[in-house]
Protein backbone atom coordinates (compact mmCIF):
# COMPACT_ATOMS: atom_id res chain seq x y z
CA UNK A 1 0.00 0.00 0.00
CA UNK A 2 0.88 3.26 -0.57
CA UNK A 3 2.27 6.04 1.44
CA UNK A 4 -0.31 8.32 0.30
CA UNK A 5 -3.56 5.44 0.69
CA UNK A 6 -2.16 5.06 4.02
CA UNK A 7 -2.27 8.75 5.25
CA UNK A 8 -6.05 8.43 3.46
CA UNK A 9 -7.04 5.56 5.28
CA UNK A 10 -6.50 7.23 8.66
CA UNK A 11 -8.65 10.34 8.28
CA UNK A 12 -6.31 12.71 6.00
CA UNK A 13 -7.40 14.42 3.20
CA UNK A 14 -5.96 16.91 0.45
CA UNK A 15 -5.70 20.43 1.44
CA UNK A 16 -5.26 23.50 -0.76
CA UNK A 17 -4.16 26.58 0.24
CA UNK A 18 -4.27 29.81 -1.76
CA UNK A 19 -1.73 32.00 -0.05
CA UNK A 20 -1.67 35.97 -0.57
CA UNK A 21 1.35 37.61 0.20
CA UNK A 22 2.87 40.89 0.22
CA UNK A 23 5.92 41.15 -2.53
CA UNK A 24 9.05 41.58 0.16
CA UNK A 25 10.29 44.70 -2.42
CA UNK A 26 6.88 46.26 -3.31
CA UNK A 27 4.61 45.72 -0.25
CA UNK A 28 1.97 47.53 -2.04
CA UNK A 29 1.68 44.51 -4.96
CA UNK A 30 0.08 41.08 -3.59
CA UNK A 31 1.23 37.58 -5.25
CA UNK A 32 -0.20 34.14 -4.72
CA UNK A 33 0.88 31.03 -3.97
CA UNK A 34 -1.06 27.74 -3.75
CA UNK A 35 -0.14 25.32 -1.31
CA UNK A 36 -1.82 21.03 -1.13
CA UNK A 37 -0.87 18.87 1.05
CA UNK A 38 -2.49 16.02 2.89
CA UNK A 39 -3.70 17.19 6.05
CA UNK A 40 -6.32 16.24 9.11
CA UNK A 41 -9.14 18.52 9.67
CA UNK A 42 -9.97 20.51 11.64
CA UNK A 43 -6.81 21.05 13.14
CA UNK A 44 -5.01 20.91 9.79
CA UNK A 45 -1.53 20.83 11.55
CA UNK A 46 0.50 20.38 8.42
CA UNK A 47 -0.86 23.48 7.17
CA UNK A 48 0.22 25.25 10.35
CA UNK A 49 3.55 24.32 10.19
CA UNK A 50 3.94 25.28 6.72
CA UNK A 51 2.85 28.67 7.35
CA UNK A 52 4.36 28.97 10.71
CA UNK A 53 8.01 28.09 8.64
CA UNK A 54 6.79 30.95 6.34
CA UNK A 55 6.64 33.62 8.75
CA UNK A 56 10.00 32.76 9.99
CA UNK A 57 11.90 31.73 7.35
CA UNK A 58 10.76 34.11 4.02
CA UNK A 59 10.75 37.41 3.33
CA UNK A 60 6.83 38.14 1.72
CA UNK A 61 4.39 39.00 4.91
CA UNK A 62 1.50 36.93 4.55
CA UNK A 63 -1.85 39.19 3.44
CA UNK A 64 -4.30 36.06 3.75
CA UNK A 65 -4.80 32.43 3.54
CA UNK A 66 -7.92 30.92 2.06
CA UNK A 67 -8.10 27.09 1.96
CA UNK A 68 -10.67 24.12 1.11
CA UNK A 69 -10.37 20.30 2.15
CA UNK A 70 -11.69 16.76 1.13
CA UNK A 71 -11.36 13.93 2.58
CA UNK A 72 -10.99 11.36 -0.42
CA UNK A 73 -11.69 8.24 1.24
CA UNK A 74 -14.47 7.75 3.70
CA UNK A 75 -16.24 4.92 5.10
CA UNK A 76 -19.22 4.93 2.93
CA UNK A 77 -17.13 5.11 0.00
CA UNK A 78 -14.65 2.47 1.08
CA UNK A 79 -15.30 -1.56 0.56
CA UNK A 80 -13.83 -4.98 0.20
CA UNK A 81 -14.70 -6.34 -2.87
CA UNK A 82 -14.48 -10.28 -3.42
CA UNK A 83 -13.67 -11.12 -7.02
CA UNK A 84 -11.50 -10.22 -9.85
CA UNK A 85 -11.39 -9.39 -13.62
CA UNK A 86 -9.11 -11.04 -16.45
CA UNK A 87 -8.15 -9.20 -19.06
CA UNK A 88 -6.41 -10.68 -21.86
Amino acid sequence: MTNDMAMQLKGYGMTTAQILYRMPDHQQFLQTYIWQHYDLAPDFPEMKRFLKFWQEKLDGPLHSVRYVHRRLISASEWRALKGEFIIH
